[in-house]
């Protein structure tokens, strides 16, 4: 059997005194699609960060790889749902894609090899030739494009994803996502998505996150288990049974810690 991509074991986390994630297990398997949905306030995003290493479980336990994130981080790309930037500074667009190259890039001046690789993974996104132009340039979805350039360039094994299309048009959204399925021919990748209905037709399964989590493949979603929403139609939800505890975390969220502390 392979071993899984990302492994996380009974995992606890709170910021400050409120507990986000609350016994926390699930295993990805290698070139898995997965689509990571729920409600604000869930814990998606702190899931993300737990699997980089950036945040720090209080208890149970996240792999990468079979190792510590930390360990794994280089062979980690992700692209982060807001991207902060000042449209005054003049970054080229090639020198926002090398950005990713930085973990890994010693001193000095970028070599033509890492300049190269910078280049493919921008012909690689679509944005051959615009590696000269300014960053502030770009419309949206060019820079989000950018984005995932920037996180291919260290040729990851794991593409993790927060929110690559909140803030594009909805062709734009239907380019990036096939991208992305593209990309997992030959890496494992996670998306973070409200919109089921569209990461549903790419991803190979779906993990459902609201303070706990649970893994479904897309297999397991048949028409009866998935509804579109009314006041936005372009949208759909996953239909838990009542007692789900994803749907309803409350009496889950006070079970007993699974896992012994990290402190």
């Amino acid at each position: 059997m392979s071993q899984s991509v990302i492994s996380v074991a009974d995992v606890c986390f709170r910021y400050g005194e409120q507990e986000v994630l609350h016994n926390v297990s699930f295993e990805v398997p290698e070139r898995a699609f997965v689509a990571v949905v729920g409600p604000n306030g869930g814990g998606k995003t702190t899931l993300l960060r737990l699997i980089m290493g950036a945040l720090t479980p209080r208890f149970g336990e996240v792999r990468v790889f079979g190792q510590p994130p930390a360990s794994a981080l280089r062979r980690i790309g992700y692209v982060p749902q807001h991207l902060l930037f000042d449209p005054s500074f003049p970054i080229s667009v090639r020198d926002a894609v090398l950005v990713g190259r930085a973990a890994a890039h010693r001193v000095g001046r970028f070599t033509a090899a890492e300049r190269l690789a910078a280049e493919k993974a921008l012909e690689r996104v679509g944005l051959a030739g615009l590696g000269q132009r300014h960053f502030a340039a770009l419309s949206g979805g060019q820079r989000q494009r950018v984005l995932i350039a920037q996180a291919l360039v260290s040729d990851p094994s794991l593409l993790l994803f927060d929110e690559p299309t909140a803030n594009v048009d909805t062709s734009t959204e239907q380019g990036i996502y096939t991208l992305l399925r593209e990309l997992n021919q030959e890496a494992t990748v996670v998306v973070v998505s409200h919109n089921l209905s569209v990461v549903t037709a790419y991803a190979s399964h779906v993990l459902c996150v609201n303070r706990t989590a649970g893994l479904h493949t897309i297999g397991d979603l048949t028409s009866e288990s998935t509804q579109a929403l009314p006041e936005s139609p372009h949208l759909a939800m996953v239909r838990h049974s009542l007692h789900c505890h994803v749907l309803t975390p409350g009496n889950c969220i006070h079970e007993p810690h699974r896992a012994a502390p990290n402190e």
